[in-house]
């Protein structure tokens, strides 16, 4: 099993205007087409502005396939053209391994 974490770092004050959007817009085909999310947070203390979300695969081939089919999704096509990407400062993901001893694995 893999762990994709993708922090996205919002211009100041917007997050919740994109939270809002992918919400609505973005997360049920995600939901559907990429599977097993393991959480979405925001950030409280250190770096402010940050949306984190964390979605497990049973592989790299496995995160490959199921990117690929979300592409190819009509919904996620739709949010991509009016998602308010204008908001977003950077973005980051990273792909984590778990442990032998992880309680996620």
């Amino acid at each position: 099993m893999i762990v994709e974490m993708r922090t996205y770092t919002m211009h100041p004050g917007k997050a919740r205007e994109w939270l809002d959007y992918y919400e609505k817009n973005g997360l049920p085909v995600q939901k559907r087409v990429l599977g097993r999310l393991v959480g979405f947070f925001t950030t409280e203390l250190g770096t402010l502005n940050q949306v984190i979300h964390v979605w497990a695969y049973e592989s790299l081939a496995d995160r490959e396939q199921r990117r690929a089919a979300l592409l190819k999704e009509a919904e996620w096509q739709a949010y991509l053209k009016n998602n308010p990407a204008h908001l977003i400062a950077t973005q980051e993901s990273k792909i984590l391994v778990p442990t032998a001893f992880s309680p996620l694995k």
